[in-house]
């Protein structure tokens, strides 16, 4: 699956038919990396947000309790992050993602019995903790096996699954719901189970791609080195996802209930931006991969920073249906778009050191999950105690936005 695999030991090109095997077990880990993401974040994530009106109405829980549950996948999203590295040391990437999934799968089929409070919350983090670790580690166990020419569209199809996951809550989600709640839960319990079993064989069989040295005490003190020489950089970085985090938050919150409630158009109306949303997420990481290889990483983060602040500025100052429309549609696609192209810009920064890659990637989804979290309940506590002003709270993503775009011109050239 590496480049490097490629040639044989005489040094002369490998057979064709050889070549599409390893083209063909690259892209069996580019679906299981899809896989990961689609079920651990893009429906344990997102598909929650549908069904919180019906866990309400049909009396599974109170509003606060609903709103608190969907905070525990938060926090388990943040102690995923946290953890990933650290599970995969000891269990391998291959292992540990698989089980990984196994544990959010589960989670959906726990979900459709409302034992208690305590029962849904620890099944609501355990989810949100796979999500975390799986965003950790899945990119960074499959992308070293890819050809360097194929890493950026690699990129964008592993984390594809997050466009589905939001597409999915907006649609796949409404049609279980006709089944009845339990019957939702168990609906998507069964997609999982099966995108688990269609990536199970697929996973990378070794965390060392061919060419390259197993990890050792030597190869992680070279990574402190990498981490080190580019410590500013990789701080500025942080911070810059982190203020993404802010300025995606209130649309991910408020998009459909501002336009149902706000505007006074209606719920149904703001369910169909909500499909908006989630169809341009499907195309946001294919997109920003490309936009990444062709332009360079760090110039369309810059781009993609640019276009997310004008768009929930836009929010912020329009009411009409063109300036909304094109709002919805930019920021749909960066929300899982901002992924691909974030981690782009590490392994630029450090393109020959797995190890300082993943450590780096780690501590940038931590710091995401962390504001991400944080932002939610910010701006929740904001939108309760200013009479609901959505004007308000786009404003506050449109400056962090700002922030995220000034903090880039911070980074010493070198990085």
């Amino acid at each position: 699956m590496s480049q490097d695999a490629t040639v044989n030991t005489s040094g002369a090109p490998a057979p064709a038919a050889a070549a599409e095997t390893l083209d063909r077990q690259a892209l069996h880990a580019a679906l299981a990396g899809l896989c990961a993401s689609l079920v651990a974040i893009g429906l344990a994530r997102f598909a929650y947000t549908p069904l919180i009106p019906a866990l309400i109405q049909a009396h599974w829980f109170s509003a606060s309790d609903a709103v608190m549950l969907g905070a525990a996948n938060f926090a388990g999203y943040l102690a995923g992050a946290l953890l990933g590295r650290p599970l995969a040391a000891r269990m391998s990437n291959r292992h540990a993602l698989r089980w990984l999934m196994v544990a959010a799968t589960a989670a959906f089929f726990a979900c459709a019995v409302p034992l208690s409070v305590g029962w849904f919350f620890f099944w609501r983090f355990l989810s949100g903790l796979a999500g975390g670790a799986i965003m950790v580690l899945v990119a960074t166990a499959i992308l070293p096996h890819i050809a360097p020419a194929r890493r950026a569209f690699v990129s964008g199809l592993i984390f594809l699954g997050l466009g589905l996951g939001i597409a999915a809550s907006g649609t796949l989600v409404p049609e279980l719901l006709r089944l009845g709640l339990q019957a939702t839960w168990i609906g998507l319990g069964v997609v999982s189970l099966v995108l688990t079993a269609a990536s199970w064989p697929g996973w990378p069989a070794s965390d060392t791609p061919p060419g390259m040295p197993a990890p050792s005490a030597t190869g992680h003190h070279a990574a402190d080195g990498a981490l080190a020489a580019h410590r500013n950089a990789l701080r500025v970085i942080y911070v810059q996802y982190a203020a993404n985090a802010l300025g995606l938050v209130p649309a991910m919150v408020l998009l459909v209930d501002y336009v149902a409630r706000g505007l006074g158009q209606g719920a149904s109306v703001g369910a169909g931006y909500w499909v908006l949303y989630g169809l341009a997420a499907i195309s946001g990481p294919l997109v920003s991969s490309w936009l990444g290889a062709r332009v360079g990483y760090r110039i369309g983060y810059r781009i993609a920073m640019v276009l997310q602040g004008l768009a929930v500025g836009l929010l912020a100052v329009s009411h009409h249906t063109a300036a909304l429309w094109a709002a919805t549609i930019v920021l749909g696609a960066f929300t899982p778009g901002i992924v691909p192209m974030v981690l782009g810009r590490l392994q630029d920064m450090m393109p020959h050191d797995p190890t300082a890659q993943r450590a780096a990637w780690s501590r940038a989804t931590a710091s995401f999950a962390l504001f991400q979290a944080l932002g939610g309940y910010g701006y929740a506590w904001l939108f309760s105690h200013t009479h609901e002003n959505y004007a308000l709270i786009f404003t506050c993503g449109a400056v962090a936005m700002a922030v995220a775009f000034a903090a880039d011109f911070v980074v010493p050239r070198r990085g």
